[in-house]
């Protein structure tokens, strides 16, 4: 019996119920109380040790098995998004404008499952820092984890994150090493000027029009002071200004967000985008606040434990199910400021195509295919069975 029809057989049932529960009880960041209580009463049930508060409510359970003094972290996100669900089946989300249309749900539940698996099962030796973290939607609470000394705390060699892939079979996997997601810079411009009559613009001082300028300015970051085999997004999200047809108004506020895999380019995208809004502004006589919140860090695999993980997913579904070379993406993810602490590899599991599978996530019909939990598990399993070899004899 494989790996995964092993997980299935133990765990499938199980694992289904507590991936819904989830599921019907959303709770977004920081607010994580209720399934933070149920991580931790299901760790605790297992005898793992149980460490909860970084970062409100992220859970820590530690299982240790041999005599090695080596330790690695897995780590699952808890939290849901501030989104209606439109699902009718009966576990949808009871919490009216939250659900787990991301898949967290899912991700806490393979994690559970393995941490289970190794605890009745425990073939490895040294140390095994499950971590389940809070607020990784909008509020990245992997960088608070972070800092307030995750790794201080748990110390771990290597840090391994998971995240299911519309689209991509069920029973496959998908990786890269180096930049594999994005950063997710924010932004906010405020521009003030003088407010006035519309029919009178040269008594006033126009925001908007600064505004468009600005915006337009920002593109040649982009297309000229970026490295054009390096990529680079910048994107104007949201415009608020003006409240009648027939006035210009004071202020005018822009708000947005950048992505790049380079921290470098990161980098140079604040400055520029801070000497241009500034530049402008003095040109058109009126006032910029410009404020950028480095929110996510670029997700950067690195090469050995990028192998580790290409490996144990071979050993669970197979070589041919496996796509080792995957494009980057410039979505975003926390997970990157745990790996600029520590190495580590992120890694996409298949959701399954088409209906039941292929919706997409931040999707209000999305749901989490109940049939990956075995196999993301099983990843989990093997990965610790390889990089913690049990001791022979």
């Amino acid at each position: 019996m494989g790996l995964i029809d092993d997980v299935r057989k133990r765990l499938q049932a199980d694992m289904t119920d507590w991936r819904r529960d989830i599921h019907k009880h959303p709770e977004t960041a920081f607010e994580e109380h209720r399934t933070a209580d149920k991580v931790a009463g299901l760790l605790e049930s297992w005898g793992l040790d149980v460490h909860r508060g970084l970062a409100t409510t992220g859970v820590v359970g530690t299982l240790k098995a041999g005599t090695g003094n080596r330790a690695i972290g897995l780590r699952a996100d808890m939290d849901a998004l501030d989104l209606t669900e439109l699902n009718s089946f009966d576990y949808k989300s009871v919490h009216d404008g939250k659900m787990h249309a991301c898949g967290h749900d899912g991700h806490t539940t393979m994690l559970l499952g393995a941490a289970r698996y190794l605890a009745e099962n425990p073939n490895f030796d040294g140390t095994v820092q499950f971590i389940f973290q809070p607020a990784e939607e909008n509020l990245a609470g992997g960088r608070v984890m972070v800092q307030e000394g995750l790794f201080e705390k748990f110390p771990v060699e290597a840090v391994y994150g998971m995240h299911n892939w519309p689209g991509l079979p069920v029973g496959s996997f998908a990786v890269c090493t180096g930049p594999m997601m994005a950063s997710a810079d924010f932004f906010e411009l405020k521009l003030t000027g003088r407010g006035g009559h519309g029919a009178f613009p040269h008594l006033a001082k126009d925001p908007i029009v600064a505004a468009a300028h600005v915006i337009t300015a920002w593109q040649t970051i982009v297309s000229r002071d970026t490295d054009p085999m390096k990529a680079a997004v910048i994107s104007a999200c949201e415009i608020n200004s003006g409240f009648t047809g027939n006035v210009i108004p004071e202020t005018a506020v822009v708000r947005g967000t950048t992505r790049t895999f380079n921290e470098g380019v990161q980098d140079m995208i604040e400055t520029r985008m801070r000497e241009v809004a500034d530049g402008i502004a003095q040109a058109f006589g009126m006032q910029a606040e410009f404020t950028y919140d480095r929110r996510y860090a670029p997700t950067v695999n690195t090469p050995e434990e990028t192998g580790y993980a290409v490996a144990a997913a071979h050993e669970v579904v197979g070589v041919e199910n496996v796509n080792d070379k995957l494009v980057p993406v410039m979505g975003a993810e926390d997970f990157g400021w745990m790996l600029r602490e520590r190495p580590g590899c992120y890694m996409f599991v298949g959701n399954g195509e088409g209906e039941g599978g292929g919706c997409e996530v931040h999707n209000p019909n999305y749901d989490f295919n109940d049939e990956t939990l075995p196999v993301g598990a099983a990843y989990w399993v093997k990965l610790v069975e390889m990089q913690l070899p049990a001791a022979e004899g």
